[in-house]
Order: C-alpha cells, then structure tokens, then sequence
C-alpha cells in the first residue's frame, strides 16, 4: 500500500530542499527552496522515532559524506544512500550502515547505460541485490521520460519504459524515480508517470517530485493502485513548507498498515 517515504537532501554538507532542475555546476543558477540550521542525525532520528523506513538520503554533489555518516550513525541499517555511489564505495556505505546504496550516474559512463558497470556494483555488494536500489530519476522528452544523471542535468540514453525496467529489476530490490522537471517546485506529482510506474514495476518502487499537499498521498494511492510510494519534500513544514505537516503523513503511514 502507498507510503509516505521520507528524505535528507544534503548540500555542500547541510540539509536542503533545492528546485532539481537547478542543480548545474554553477552555483548561481542554484535555487533553494529550505536549508536547514539543523544536522542530517536529527531528520535521521525524527524518522526512526517515527518508524519511517525506507528514507533515502542523496548527497548531492561533494563535501557531504560527513553529514550522510552522521545520519547513518543515528539509525544504523535503516536509510539508503545515494550521490556518488560507484563499485569502489558502494560495500563501505553499507559498512558504515547504510541498508541499502542507490546508484545513478556511474551506470551511465558518457550517458550509455552499461551492464558491466551494474554487474560491477552487484558484485562490490557480494551479489546482494537486496542492497541495492537503482534510481531512475528522469526528465521529459517529448511524450516519454529518459533517465537524466550528473545532478539530473544529462539526459542519458536510456528511456523509461517497461522493458528498461524488466531490464533492470533482476539487479535491484527497488527504484528511486524523481521526477526532475516537477522536483522541488511543489506544483503536483506527474500523473502520468506514476501509473506507468505501477503497471511496469513488479518491486517497490518509490516516486519523488512535486507533492504539494497531503491529499497527493491519495491520489499516488489511486494512480498506482497503492503500489507506488511518495517522497514529498519542500512542502513539507520540517522543511519549511507549509502546505503538508510530517504529522499528517505520519499518521497516513499508520492508516495503511
């Protein structure tokens, strides 16, 4: 049944809630919807003493691996962690406690998807897909979605549809799919994809970008057959939003069991 699943977005080292198709190599295109005066270990520890599994922490781009540490240490076995994962790093995050890495952009050298750098990852992780989430965060072209890397400002050449994702599941236990084009700008979820994900994924597979009120839990719920679960951000209130409360979803979770 659809979830609400938590996030730490980190930046340069702090917690952050930034418009996704932003996120450019240059800092003056950047545009922030909240940055936190709080650490990552406080949000990690708001969603364990509120049993909110299943939260991913995505550091993006460098200087944040000390904050995704700090969160790890709160709630050991228990997040995921995404941003920079290749074969070389992805067994010592587990190491360091994350349940699960997610892994993007290595998958795509010079924006070709490649099997051997997937098989690669699986075997750094002793061949536990279980430990594993590939995310297929992805930007429109057209009337169809391709996976986008590099902070979601590369589109790659592999376009999400039911085949690239039969493709994929044998090597994962879960997706990650934001939506760049809608992520952070808290005006509605992508009511086109969110079915399309429901009927091509048979794993967990959970949906970030754009949710702007509670009632999008709902309609996720609806569009998906309560197979697909939402990630809401920046209008959450522990995120300076005002259009969602983390108590609300807390007790949407709660409604679900």
């Amino acid at each position: 049944m659809t979830r609400f699943r938590p996030c730490i977005d980190l930046h340069s080292g702090q917690v952050k809630q930034i418009v996704g198709g932003t996120l450019t190599t240059a800092s003056s295109d950047l545009k922030t919807n909240y940055v936190s005066t709080l650490p990552a270990s406080y949000f990690a520890k708001l969603y364990k003493d509120n049993e909110l599994t299943g939260a991913h922490v995505i550091m993006l781009g460098p200087g944040n691996e000390d904050a995704a540490k700090e969160a790890l240490m709160e709630w050991s076995d228990a997040l995921q962690v995404g941003g920079g994962i290749t074969d070389a790093n992805a067994a010592r995050w587990i190491e360091l406690g994350a349940q699960k890495v997610i892994i993007t952009s290595y998958l795509f050298p010079d924006g070709k998807f490649s099997m051997e750098r997937l098989e690669t990852v699986l075997k750094a992780l002793q061949g536990n897909k279980e430990k594993l989430v590939i995310d297929l965060s992805c930007r429109r072209k057209g009337e169809t979605w391709f996976v986008a890397m590099n902070k979601w400002q590369t589109l790659t050449d592999m376009e999400v549809t039911r085949e690239s994702i039969k493709l994929l599941e044998p090597f994962c236990s879960e997706f990650l799919v934001h939506a760049a084009d809608n992520e952070g700008l808290q005006r509605g979820i992508d009511e086109e994809l969110v079915p399309r994900l429901a009927q091509w994924c048979s794993i967990p597979v959970t949906y970030a970008g754009g949710g702007k009120d509670i009632a999008d839990l709902e309609s996720v719920k609806r569009l998906s057959n309560g197979r697909v679960d939402l990630t809401i951000g920046s209008a959450l209130d522990i995120f300076g939003g005002n259009a969602v409360k983390f108590e609300d979803c807390i007790e949407w979770n709660k409604r679900q069991k």
